[in-house]
């Protein structure tokens, strides 16, 4: 260690030097801007829905943060690179010999300090930081891909209820038709009065089924706004898009998609990196650090304070520290040991998640032609039942046998075309893909 007096001049890099070394920018996580507004009247795409839910759902909000939160401990972990600066200034009363007079002692320090070298302790300490900041990333993109699934459920489902809202107006307009007839006929003496209020009855049933249903639709709309992170948006019209359009994809294809896109298998992935650079950083702690120091400073107890500064060079070994880096070691291992297994626990499930998923796919496409078939048949069965109690040749039972099997039938439809529009909205999430014109 050496040291002098006023004569010279500590070689402490310039403070301004210092601060913008320790506080210059650096650069941020991109925000891309993206319009998020729902016009009154507007007929709402899918894509748009998935857009919006993107930008505004309070989930990626969250995550956003917590991403940048993540990015910022590799600037904390990168602190060691730079000089540690820090400026003392003091001033004490003191007496001597119990002097009942009092001395004034003032004194003014700036010292710098700076690693010259770890044996890799903040290099291994950046990248476990920077593979944790990797790995938040993929749990940015689970999420996103998660409220696209959201979003496209709550979508279809809207679509459903909708539907259902024709089909159940169309069974409205049918028994108000059939009410007419009813009464036509009986006031003509062809059909007993028990033909009219059967048919009131079923009209009575028919318009607070519409009752329901409408209000179904309604919660379903209110669903897909929550879900998009809009809930006070204006009323909109939504594109209809349940219609089937057979979704091409092998069981080995989707598998192999989902081990190469699944962001949470990525994001393990990155964790366990991080992990074998954590056992790296561990092991530094049997190595010395290498380090060097400068300050410079006033003191004394009356003007002119005398100057004085410091400057050396100084190596610290750790001899035993209770066997702190032993067991720091063997936890990070064990550490490592966990998050593999939860690889192959994760790739398992994967495997079982795209099974299930491509065979409701299958199923689900079989049951849109069948339930297609059954309401077409429906459909020509309701036109002769009421073709025949037109001409008074048939029953009112006929004609509400055949009305209540043929919404039925349509219902079914409605809800085939909507499983399997879900179904491939799973199975594109379970390929780690957003789908729907999303890359």
């Amino acid at each position: 260690m050496r040291s002098g007096t006023r004569k010279f001049i500590a070689p402490v890099l310039p403070l301004a030097v210092v601060v913008f070394m320790l506080f210059a920018p650096k650069p941020g996580l991109a925000q891309t801007a993206v319009n998020s507004s729902i016009k009154a009247g507007e007929a709402l795409t899918l894509e748009k829905a998935v857009h919006i839910a993107l930008a505004l759902n309070p989930d990626i909000l969250a995550a956003m943060g917590t991403e940048r939160a993540a990015h910022s401990l590799i600037g904390q972990a990168e602190a060691s690179y730079y000089p540690q600066v820090s400026l003392t200034a003091s001033q004490a009363e003191y007496s001597l010999n119990h002097n009942l007079s009092s001395l004034s002692g003032f004194t003014a320090l700036g010292a710098v300090s700076q690693d010259i070298y770890d044996f890799g302790k903040t290099k291994s300490q950046v990248n476990v930081q920077k593979y944790v900041f990797k790995s938040s990333e993929q749990d940015m993109e689970s999420i996103r891909q998660n409220v696209a699934l959201q979003v496209k459920q709550a979508y279809f489902s809207l679509l459903q209820a909708q539907r259902n809202i024709g089909i159940a107006q169309m069974v409205v307009d049918q028994f108000e038709l059939h009410l007419k007839q009813a009464t036509a006929f009986h006031d003509a003496g062809i059909k007993p009065k028990y033909d009219v209020t059967l048919a009131q009855v079923n009209l009575s049933n028919a318009k607070l089924n519409l009752i329901v249903v409408q209000n179904s639709a309604a919660v379903a709309r209110a669903n897909l706004n929550n879900v998009m992170g809009v809930p006070g948006s204006p009323e909109y019209k939504v594109e209809d898009n349940l219609s089937f359009k057979k979704y091409d994809v092998s069981f080995e294809g989707a598998l192999n998609r989902a081990y190469a896109n699944r962001p949470d298998l990525k994001s393990v992935v990155f964790r366990e990196n991080s992990a074998r650079e954590a056992i790296s950083f561990v092991k530094t702690g049997y190595y010395p650090v290498v380090s060097g120091t400068a300050s410079y400073g006033y003191t004394g107890d009356r003007m002119p304070l005398d100057s004085y500064w410091t400057a050396g060079v100084a190596v610290s070994f750790p001899i035993f520290s209770g066997f702190l880096t032993k067991n720091q070691l063997i936890h990070s291992r064990e550490n490592l040991n966990v998050l593999e297994s939860n690889e192959l626990s994760l790739k398992q499930s994967i495997y079982l998640e795209v099974q299930t998923d491509y065979l409701n796919l299958n199923e689900a496409e079989q049951r849109v032609g069948a339930a297609k078939l059954v309401a077409d048949q429906a459909k020509e069965n309701l036109d002769v039942a009421n073709g025949m109690y037109k001409y008074g040749v048939g029953s009112a039972l006929d004609v509400i046998d055949a009305l209540t099997t043929y919404s039925s039938a349509e219902t079914s439809y409605v809800t085939a075309l909507y499983d399997y529009k879900t179904a491939q909205a799973q199975i594109e999430k379970a390929m780690g893909l957003y789908g729907g014109g999303h890359k």
